[in-house]
């Protein structure tokens, strides 16, 4: 008779634990080369795993809505909608989806930008080898991850803000009309944007019209240095 303390001639003593699902990644870059680059680093850990990718914000945002994802990782500068953009429609969308910023700009302004629309992380380009892999874990153990110095950075650029009444996006503009002050600024006509968004030429030049008097402004010029100072685009 076999003695029932003892296990089972095949069962494992003790049992073994499951390993943890990984970490599942939607990675947004408008260059495929990066894309490719950063998914190497990203999928030779074990508890990551690339599951989605998309070429611009706008692509980011719609996949979201479709695939089952813990984390994006996502590039700042992007058409069609910038990461900054992307990151606080996501946030709307997945309130528990973590979000974390790959971008090469070492940039104070695109840092509390970032941060301030829902990202909680800022993983610079240069050092993506070293440190990305290290801010995925982090950022999905509810830890903050900026590179080094960036505490600092962070620090005085909300100081530098406090004092001088620093710009950002304007409170009160829609996220449509922050995609279409962006193309504005870009140097797209009015039915571009339209083709882009798919909206008519119509509608375009109503949201036109509202920057302009939401903004206090008079022209493509103005709209175009204010999209600047609020990190929508490059100079």
């Amino acid at each position: 008779m076999p003695n029932p303390l003892l296990p089972e001639p095949d069962t494992p003593w003790p049992p073994s634990p499951a390993a943890p699902a990984p970490i599942r990644i939607l990675l947004a870059d408008d260059h495929t080369l990066v894309r490719r680059g950063v998914r190497l680093i990203l999928d030779r850990e074990p508890d990551l795993q690339v599951v989605a990718e998309a070429g611009d914000g706008a692509e980011a945002v719609e996949t979201a809505r479709k695939a089952d994802i813990d984390l994006a990782v996502l590039d700042i500068s992007m058409p069609r909608l910038t990461g900054l953009q992307a990151t606080r429609e996501l946030a709307a969308l997945r309130p528990g989806l973590r979000i974390l910023m790959l971008t090469m700009h070492d940039n104070e302004q695109y840092l509390f930008q970032a941060l301030r629309a829902g990202a909680c992380g800022y993983v610079l380009k240069s050092v993506a080898d070293r440190d990305l892999v290290a801010a995925c874990r982090a950022t999905m153990r509810d830890e903050p991850f900026l590179y080094p110095g960036a505490v600092t950075a962070l620090i005085r650029s909300y100081l530098d803000r406090g004092r001088h009444g620093g710009e950002g996006v304007h409170p009160l503009l829609t996220p449509r009309e922050e995609q279409v002050l962006k193309l504005v600024a870009e140097g797209h006509s009015s039915k571009e944007i339209a083709d882009i968004l798919f909206i008519s030429i119509k509608t375009v030049q109503r949201h036109r019209a509202n920057l302009l008097h939401k903004l206090g402004m008079r022209d493509r010029l103005e709209l175009t240095r204010y999209a600047i100072r609020a990190g929508l685009i490059e100079a």
